[in-house]
This record gives structure tokens, C-alpha cells and sequence, in this order.
């Protein structure tokens, strides 16, 4: 007999939604094995640009970052005078940080505090003088991570008395299962499409009179720059909320991941901190803020060495201190990863030998971040049954599919969703994998697609994209015929 039924485990874990992708990538496992054990392979090569994984696609690391790194997981680079030497300076400073000048050893469990005060000393550069300080930061195995713990903090109760979360939607494709596992309720907000998916107030204001009676709402997430729409809010629409969370007593939890990818012109991320400590000082001292980054930024990419930060505004003393505890049963970020976290927030200065290299890789990426938004859109917008709002940051573009019935009446018999479908043909004749969007309760279908990639790599995307929808159309339309 077996240790453990399906019966036996937690109903809560049960209870987890998978988001749309997670057909799809099984999909691609199966996909994979199939080559692997010696079937048939298709003469192109595969492409994902379902999720925020740039290197992944192709894109290369920071030569700083990677250098530092090398050296102090290899010591003995320390005296290699082939490597800059503002590097081997950096790592021996980052090593002497360590216990035991190692990264082989722990550190506190809400991460080094020399990390800890290089973050605090670049949101007061970012934020132009607003005080931060070190005792308010706490490192995490990426921003998911310190999200989930502050969600468990919030989390209680059952029936109307369950904590609820406004949540945008489209929201980040991973942030409905959090909410379960950490036993809370997701309550949507919609972001406005006709304006370019903009946070509104009304809307706000509607999502939290629905979900009284149903919940119990404590907190509001916003992404900003959006996951995955690309959407910026601009001062007046971060005053609208702050007012509205003050207002309504709820915690505002902000995901700032992508702050280093705004490209409109005329736009520029303003963090929800630097907004706050410029409001009435009623606001400024009692709306409770926390806010997140992650090294899966633009510039920086380093989506596997898994460490993020967040910092808490106006928290209670006493509520800190499980923060602490809840990072407790991670015992620690990665050491790479909060070193890199160091690296991505304090890079070489003017006159640094690493200088110039560092410049001209994050220039290169901001600019095909950019050059590739315009090019994706453009003809994603000419495409028959699809259209695409511009985005004004982030890495992701969210175009909206107008899907033929047939293709709906066949998922519905597989009992998929109709954009799934879609996604999983494109993956079975292109070997493209996509994102599928979440269509929740609007009967709209979206894919996600992420644009920071070499601009080779998007011209193969964007042929394959357009033959295999052009190609459905085709079919459609013989079928009228």
C-alpha cells in the first residue's frame, strides 16, 4: 500500500490553479523526449519566448557581472591580471563580506548586509534623496519568493472571512497559483485595453465592493512597469492608488521588477516610493508599501541565479520580524545571487576599467528591447484576427487573438482552452512555444510573448508567427468558401 493517497494530500496544494502554460509545457517535455529516444525531429529549432527568460533566448550576460562572480567562486582569479582589475577589486570586497570569505557559507537569512546596504544606497540615488534604509530590506530567492512570504503573513480566515488580494488582470501568469498556496483569494481588477491597459480608479473601487461579503480584502498587487501587458503608470495614476489603498486601509504590494526596461519615448519609471514620500505627510507616514526587484530585470537577466529584494515602508516593527522568520525556512537567498544583486544595483562608475564594456552591453540591450517592440508590433497588428496595444516597458508584448469557432469548438472537445489550442498547434508546426494569455472571464485570448531576444532570433518569430496564423486563416476561410 501506498505511504500517501491522492485523498491524503493537503487540499490546499489540491487546490492549486496551473497556469495556461503549464499544458503547454508539458507538451514540449513530451516533445523533447520523443527527439531524445530517436523520433523524427523537425528541421527547425526550437524557440521559446513563452516566459521572461532572455539568456535563454539568446541573450548574453553582462561580461561585469559573470567576471565578479567568476572570481569569487575561483579565488585563485584574484591575482589574474588578464581580468580588469576594478573586477578582482569588486570581488575581493564582496568576498571579505562573506563569512569566512566564502560564498560557500551561509549568510543572515535576510541576506549579507553589505548587499543589504548597497540596496538601501541605490533607491535613495533612485529615488532622489528619499531615505532607505538597510533594517527595511530583505533578500529573497527572487521577488516571487518575498511576495509569497509577505502573502502568508496576510493570509487567514475562511468563508467571507478569507483574506482576499486585488489582483490586475492580466496579471504575471505565475501569481494566481501563489494566492493558492498561500490559502488566499484572488479578487481581478481589470486593466483598461482601449487605454493602453491602464490602472482605473472606478475599477479599483468596483473589484473591492464585489469581494466584500465574499472576502476579506487586505492588500492590492500592482506590476509596474505591467507583467505582461507592458503598461506604465505615470504619477497622477500611482497617486489614484495610493490614495485609494489609504483610504481603504489595504496594504500595497508593488512588483517594480522591470523598472530598468522603459523605453516610450518621453516615459520614465517612477518607483510608487518616490511618488508617496512626495504626497501629504499623512500618507507618506502611514500607508503601509512594499515593494519588489529581482535579477530577473531587463539589463541584468539572471533569471537562474535566483535572488530579488524587497523593501517595507511604514511596517510594523513586530510584523518584520516574522519576515525575517518566514525567509527563516529558506535559511538563505543564494550567495551568487545576492552578490549579483550587488553587481546589478552598484555596476562600474565613469573612469573604471569595466566602464565602457558595461555601458555598451546595457545600451545594446535597451535598444533592442526597444527596436523589437516596434518591429513585433508592427506586424502583429497587420496580421488577420490580432491586435496589439504598444507597450511602454517591460519585456513582454499581449496581443489579443480573435479566434475562429472551430478552433474553440475543438478545444472545448479536449477540454482545453481555446488560445492553448493555438498555442499548441504553433508549438506542434512551428516548434515555436508562445505564452497563452489568460483569458479569465472576458472571453478574450491573448498570447504572451516575450521580446527580449537578438533581433535574428524575433525575425525567425515573427516568420514563423505570421506563416502558421496566416495559415489558420487560410483554412478558415476555405471552409466559408
Amino acid at each position: 500500500k501506498l505511504m500517501m493517497s491522492l485523498q491524503e494530500v493537503n487540499p490546499r496544494v489540491r487546490g492549486i490553479r496551473l497556469s495556461s502554460q503549464s499544458g503547454l509545457h508539458s507538451l514540449t517535455e513530451n516533445n523533447t523526449r520523443d527527439i531524445i529516444q530517436g523520433a523524427p525531429q523537425s528541421f527547425k529549432e526550437q524557440i521559446n519566448i513563452s516566459s521572461g527568460d532572455p539568456q535563454r533566448a539568446g541573450m548574453k550576460p553582462i561580461s561585469f557581472v559573470r567576471q565578479v562572480l567568476a572570481v569569487c567562486l575561483c579565488p585563485e582569479l584574484l591575482s589574474d591580471e588578464h581580468l580588469p582589475l576594478d573586477v578582482r577589486l569588486r570581488a575581493l570586497r564582496l568576498l571579505e563580506a562573506c563569512d569566512g570569505e566564502s560564498v560557500g557559507s551561509y549568510t543572515a537569512s535576510s541576506g549579507l548586509p553589505h548587499v543589504r546596504q548597497t540596496i538601501a544606497e541605490f533607491i535613495m540615488k533612485r529615488d532622489e534623496g528619499v531615505p532607505a534604509y538597510a533594517k527595511n530590506i530583505f533578500i529573497s530567492s527572487g521577488a516571487q519568493r518575498a511576495l509569497m512570504v509577505i502573502v502568508k503573513l496576510l493570509s487567514g480566515g475562511e468563508g467571507r472571512l478569507q483574506t482576499g488580494v486585488l489582483i490586475p488582470h492580466p496579471c504575471p501568469h505565475g501569481l494566481l497559483p501563489l494566492l493558492d498556496e498561500a490559502g488566499v483569494m484572488a479578487v481581478p481588477y481589470r486593466l483598461i485595453e482601449e487605454e493602453n491597459w491602464a490602472v482605473d480608479l472606478s475599477e479599483l473601487e468596483r473589484a473591492l465592493t464585489t469581494a466584500r461579503g465574499r472576502c476579506e480584502p487586505r492588500a492590492i498587487y500592482i506590476s509596474n512597469p505591467g507583467n505582461p501587458t507592458g503598461h506604465l503608470q505615470d504619477r497622477e495614476s500611482i497617486e489614484e492608488v495610493i490614495e485609494f489603498v489609504s483610504t481603504e486601509r489595504l496594504l500595497l504590494l508593488v512588483d517594480e521588477v522591470y523598472q530598468d526596461s522603459v523605453y516610450a519615448p518621453n516615459k520614465e519609471f517612477i518607483s510608487y516610493k518616490k511618488v508617496l514620500f512626495e504626497m501629504d505627510e499623512h500618507l507618506r507616514d502611514t500607508v503601509e508599501l512594499v515593494s519588489f526587484h529581482s535579477l530577473s530585470c531587463a539589463c541584468v537577466a539572471e533569471c537562474g541565479l535566483r535572488a530579488g529584494y524587497m523593501e517595507a515602508v511604514n511596517m510594523d516593527p513586530g510584523v518584520m520580524h516574522f519576515v525575517d522568520t518566514m525567509l527563516c525556512t529558506d535559511i538563505n537567498a543564494p550567495v551568487t545571487g545576492q552578490l549579483a544583486l550587488d553587481l546589478m544595483l552598484s555596476p562600474p562608475g565613469p573612469g573604471d576599467p569595466s566602464y565602457n564594456t558595461f555601458v555598451h552591453e546595457t545600451l545594446v540591450t535597451r535598444a533592442t528591447l526597444a527596436q523589437n517592440s516596434q518591429r513585433a508590433l508592427k506586424l502583429l497588428n497587420d496580421l488577420p484576427g490580432m491586435s496589439c496595444r504598444p507597450a511602454m516597458g517591460g519585456i513582454y508584448l499581449y496581443p489579443r487573438l480573435d479566434l475562429p469557432a472551430e478552433i474553440k469548438e475543438q478545444a472545448n472537445m479536449l477540454g482545453l482552452e481555446a488560445v492553448v489550442l493555438y498555442c499548441q498547434m504553433l508549438l506542434e508546426e512551428e516548434d515555436l512555444i508562445v505564452g497563452a494569455g489568460d483569458d479569465g472571464t472576458s472571453g478574450s485570448h491573448y498570447l504572451r510573448l516575450c521580446i527580449l531576444v537578438p533581433p535574428d532570433t524575433l525575425e525567425e518569430v515573427l516568420s514563423r508567427l505570421s506563416s502558421f496564423h496566416l495559415r489558420l486563416s487560410d483554412r478558415k476561410l476555405n471552409r466559408i468558401v
